[in-house]
Order: structure tokens, then C-alpha cells, then sequence
């Protein structure tokens, strides 16, 4: 009798967090397809592309996007560093 009731406990236990897990699943899904739609590299890639008349192919598109993320980070950087109010550009020289 003891060995019917852990089982059924076990099989419960089971159920349930087999339930968690499909909620769980499903709640990432639904997040994956919200920001996959609204990410705004591949709108600015698909843009690029038509104002420069380029046709990209699908299997290229991930490197493209991951080229551009490398550069607006790297772009924030430099974009972020602090100047003191005295500084101004080197001069120019021509040879």
C-alpha cells in the first residue's frame, strides 16, 4: 500500500511539472515571436538593402546583423567617451 501511494505521489509530481514546463515553453515562445518581429536590425538590414539595391540571401542575414551589432557597439564606445571642454582637433598636414 505504501509503494501505490509514492507512485501515485511520483506521477503527480511528474504531471505538474510537466504542466510548468509547457507554460513555461509556451511563455518563451510567444516572447521569441514578439521580439523576433520587432527586431530593429532586421529592419534596418531589409532597409539597407533596398536603398542600396542589394539582395541579401537568408543565409547571410545573421552574419549581416551580427556585423552591425559588433559596430554600434563599438560606435557607443567611442560615441561615449568623455572630452575635456579644452580639447580641439589635431591639425592637418599635408606633405
Amino acid at each position: 500500500m505504501m509503494k501505490q501511494a509514492k507512485r501515485r505521489h511520483k506521477g503527480k509530481a511528474k504531471t505538474s511539472r510537466g504542466r510548468a514546463r509547457t507554460r513555461a515553453t509556451s511563455r518563451r515562445a510567444k516572447s521569441t515571436r514578439k521580439t523576433a518581429s520587432r527586431d530593429p536590425l532586421n529592419d534596418l538590414v531589409d532597409s539597407a538593402a533596398h536603398a542600396l539595391d542589394l539582395k541579401i540571401e537568408p543565409a547571410w542575414r545573421g552574419a549581416v546583423k551580427a556585423n552591425l551589432a559588433v559596430t554600434f557597439a563599438l560606435a557607443a564606445l567611442f560615441a561615449d567617451f568623455p572630452l575635456p571642454d579644452d580639447a580641439e582637433p589635431a591639425p592637418v598636414f599635408m606633405a
